[in-house]
């Protein structure tokens, strides 16, 4: 079989931390991680297990229960529908000066993001989506508790749709659910389209035409979420429903699922390793490929992956407008073992 390590792509290679390494180098598509766990790669065994029960809330970072209750279903389709008008009102609306972009990547995206989508709100609920203090539990909690008392005033239009459903809460439990959504909604936006920005800058390399990029984006966006996608597993707990599926998983098991093999068996995908955004070229719905789920299958897809690329690319024109060049000396990266999977390098505008 076709070794899966990562491999030299353009100019630069990744080489990821140790446990993800052992990851790719095996060559079952299912396999036990360890006494509770079963991970899984396998197309069509993952779309079965998807489809076999609804995902649970606690299996949903967005949606897991907050203020000591469950998030209703109405209020998650609220902040899916609000974080949608705040992402497109943003995107039509001048970046920040692209200043923010230096630094240390995908963090300074991240705060970028953050302050162009999110920075009109009043105080203090602009301050939820500050990384400042989302890193700091101290600071989260006098945070919450004060947007909790003091929610913020000022004519309706003059904050985001996000930070509405904050004011327009009818209890102090509702409203500090609302906070906890705007928090875990604003981070798992931002930290999602900074990580898929970064990964495909990354695999660009520096030779590559920025004309070319720019004329091309989509298509770069697409492939980088195949070989280096943001959200590389998927966890289900408890394997109740799915014994019947296959005999490694037992009802006491966890299942791990992982677009990140999926992605790279040379089963579905020509030259699996390579960075080919021109794979992509007429593919009308990239979602429908085979053997490719960068954002879950059809009942457990993110809540957010309609905005996910088209804020990606806002992002990365503004990089090539304002010549952001990557800064950091070495040609080879190492990926750490996080929930969100993200290449960390050094850059600077005009570099």
């Amino acid at each position: 079989m076709q070794e899966t390590a990562p491999a030299t792509v353009r100019d630069h290679s990744v080489v990821f931390a140790p446990r993800i390494q052992d990851l790719l180098a095996r060559e079952e598509k299912v396999f036990r991680i360890d006494a509770t766990t079963v991970g899984v790669s396998d197309p069509h065994l993952v779309a079965e297990i998807v489809a076999a029960r609804p995902v649970r809330s606690t299996e949903r970072s967005v949606y897991k229960p907050a203020a000591g209750a469950d998030i209703p279903h109405d209020s998650a389709t609220r902040t899916i529908r609000a974080l949608g008008q705040d992402v497109m009102a943003g995107i039509r609306t001048p970046p920040p000066p692209a200043r923010g972009l230096s630094g240390s990547w995908p963090y300074a995206p991240t705060s970028y993001l953050r302050r162009w989508l999110f920075q009109s709100d009043p105080l203090p609920v602009s301050l939820l989506s500050k990384r400042g203090v989302t890193r700091s539990d101290t600071l989260s909690r006098i945070v919450d508790r004060a947007v909790t008392a003091w929610p913020g005033s000022g004519p309706e239009g003059d904050r985001t749709a996000l930070a509405e459903l904050i004011r327009g809460a009818s209890g102090t439990q509702d409203r500090k659910q609302a906070i906890a959504m705007y928090r875990r909604a604003t981070a798992t936006l931002c930290d999602g389209v900074a990580a898929l920005a970064g990964n495909a800058l990354w695999l660009m390399g520096p030779t590559r035409d920025k004309e070319e990029a720019r004329a091309d984006l989509t298509a770069i966006l697409w492939e980088t979420l195949r070989l280096l996608p943001p959200a590389w597993m998927l966890f289900r707990k408890g394997g109740e429903a799915y014994t019947a599926l296959h005999p490694e998983i037992r009802p006491e098991d966890n299942v791990a699922l992982f677009p990140l093999l999926m992605h790279r068996h040379p089963d579905h995908w020509p030259d699996p390793l390579a960075f080919r955004p021109e794979r992509w070229a007429g593919v009308a719905d990239p979602e429908k490929t085979p053997a490719f789920m960068p954002y879950g299958f059809e009942g457990a897809r993110c809540w957010a992956k309609h905005l996910i690329v088209p804020l990606a690319e806002r992002l990365l024109n503004v990089a090539l407008d304002n010549r952001l060049v990557i800064r950091d000396p070495d040609q080879e990266k190492h990926v750490p073992l996080r929930s969100l999977l993200s290449v960390r390098f050094d850059a600077r505008i005009g570099g």
